[in-house]
């Protein structure tokens, strides 16, 4: 395989990367004009938006039957349109059941589509033999970010779901299709490398033999915790700021927009930490920041320290997930499509979870007594890092595999 269409490969999926990103974000940030364009009251809106992740953890496993037909990344190149697509029917409905329908086929695709993004980042971190990974969740975040500014532009100027969502459609839809003509799945490559390998080969596949849900346990534990943690941003930090600490309700918005933003510039700079100091050490870091950060939030007498607490949840939670799931690829690496796409489904688990766990904790006890319970959860991952770096096929930390190719 050569070193530029690997670099190709690279480049298109961390755009399909970038477009997932945009995607979700210009959706879910303007539930508010959602709700009033299809009449969702609040107390039926909670149904949608635990129906969304429900059917992405079935198209998960769905994902994972289409990779063994026809590889992940043809299961990437049509999920994504569908996708994007799907926001289009979001926009367009006017009727109760048009939405369910648009929401439904927005879930099953997600699922597909995060579940071979993922299985493609992985196999290319082998090929490349050195970690790359948290490059792809950075073009995520920065996704992230692009949709929730697009939201906000919406929003101020009083426009339409369907004038939202049309031109971030119309500019990801072909870029995506054209981008996917250079999705590399490696590890048909990594295989022929392995079977040249004679006893390292036979390793391999017995490793491929021996997958275990019980062996990937640990590692659906600490995406779940993760993504609780992530979902206790994104759900509890506008209200958290305001009804807790006393801001103001223009201030109370900006703690998001700043841990997108330290989401971002960790993932940047993740993989350079990864290839210095190894996973373990990362992970392990990452989960002790995080930790301080709910520490910080929960014990803050104000707005500012507040905003500092989230800001170190940023900066610690974002290379939590992105190492799970090249953990996953490594504890397993001739069945990597398997372990990310199950591994895949505790993402959505953890997002269901998450913001019913803070509002139920905060409602029955405190806000600030709740903060502690995802920290707690963070916490855990501490026990569970040596999943990060099995013996023999780590990247970074002076144990760096020889590459399968020398790319850029």
């Amino acid at each position: 395989m050569t070193d530029a269409r690997l670099r190709y490969g690279r480049a298109s999926l961390a755009l399909s990367f970038f477009a997932q990103g945009v995607a979700f974000a210009v959706l879910v940030t303007r539930i508010p004009a959602l709700q009033n364009q299809y009449g969702i009251s609040d107390s039926v809106l909670p149904v949608f938006l635990a129906a969304v992740p429900i059917l992405a953890g079935v198209g998960s496993v769905v994902a994972e039957a289409l990779a063994k037909r026809v590889g992940a990344a043809a299961v990437l190149r049509w999920s994504q349109p569908v996708v994007l697509l799907a926001l289009i029917g979001v926009g367009l409905g006017r009727e109760m059941w048009q939405v369910a329908v648009a929401l439904g086929v927005f879930g099953l695709s997600v699922g597909l589509l995060d579940a071979s993004m993922n299985m493609l980042g992985v196999s290319l971190q082998r090929a490349y033999g050195r970690s790359i990974m948290l490059g792809f969740h950075a073009a995520y975040s920065l996704g992230g970010i692009a949709g929730a500014s697009l939201a906000w532009v919406g929003a101020h100027w009083h426009l339409s779901l369907l004038s939202t969502y049309l031109p971030a459609v119309c500019l990801l839809l072909p870029a995506a299709l054209i981008g996917s003509r250079w999705y590399v799945d490696a590890k048909g490559a990594d295989a022929k490398e392995e079977g040249r390998g004679g006893a390292e080969g036979a390793g391999r596949k017995a490793a491929a033999a021996g997958f275990s849900f019980k062996l990937l346990m640990p590692l659906c534990l600490v995406m779940t915790f993760a993504y609780i943690g992530d979902s206790t941003v994104s759900n509890w930090s506008a209200k958290y700021l305001q009804d807790v600490l006393g801001s103001s309700e223009a201030l109370a918005t900006v703690p998001y927009n700043v841990y997108m933003v330290t989401t971002l510039i960790g993932r940047t700079v993740g993989d350079f930490g990864v290839r210095r100091f190894g996973a373990v050490a990362v992970v392990r870091a990452g989960a002790v920041v995080a930790a301080l950060g709910f520490a910080v939030v929960a014990a803050a007498p104000g707005a500012w320290v507040g905003m500092l607490g989230f800001t170190l949840l940023g900066f610690g939670l974002c290379v939590i997930v992105p190492q799970t799931f090249a953990a996953a690829g490594r504890m397993f690496p001739g069945a990597s499509d398997v372990a990310v796409a199950r591994l895949n489904i505790f993402n959505y688990v953890g997002f269901l979870i998450g913001s019913p766990l803070v509002g139920a904790l905060g409602d029955a006890w405190s806000y600030r007594g709740a903060m502690l319970v995802p920290m707690a959860m963070v916490l855990v991952t501490l026990v569970y890092a040596r999943s990060f770096a099995p013996e023999g096929d780590r990247y970074g930390g002076g144990h760096e595999r020889p590459r399968t190719v020398d790319v850029g």
